[in-house]
């Protein structure tokens, strides 16, 4: 994605979202964001996308082999969830002493 200016996103690292889209869409289950990658617009959530990875036998892993990991999901496909809702949400920014906050839509909760 290239674009001039830094793409700002809702979803942080270490926040509860659920997958609204794809293979591994379930709107019920929150699960943790481990990674954003803002340059691709790609977040990489736990236990979404599991992909096998064959590798070599190295120093630090000397028997190698097929490796199952998470890989990276598109940002569009995770919504942000609200543990007092229960549900997906929205987010809106507002400044609370001059500092900007994240407020889910559903409840109106602030966001840690």
């Amino acid at each position: 994605m290239k674009t001039r200016f830094k793409p700002k996103f809702n979803i942080k690292k270490g926040d509860l979202v659920v997958v609204i889209a794809g293979d591994d869409k379930d709107r019920t289950k929150p699960r943790k964001v481990l990674e954003i990658i803002t340059d691709k617009s790609r977040v990489l959530v736990e236990g979404v996308n599991i992909v096998t990875k064959h590798t070599k036998p190295t120093a630090s892993n000397t028997k190698g082999g097929i490796v199952k990991e998470e890989a990276p999901i598109a940002i569009s496909n995770v919504m942000l969830w609200d543990a007092k809702a229960g549900k997906a949400t929205r987010i809106s920014r507002t400044r609370e002493n001059g500092k900007l906050v994240r407020i889910a839509k559903k409840s109106g909760e602030v966001i840690k």
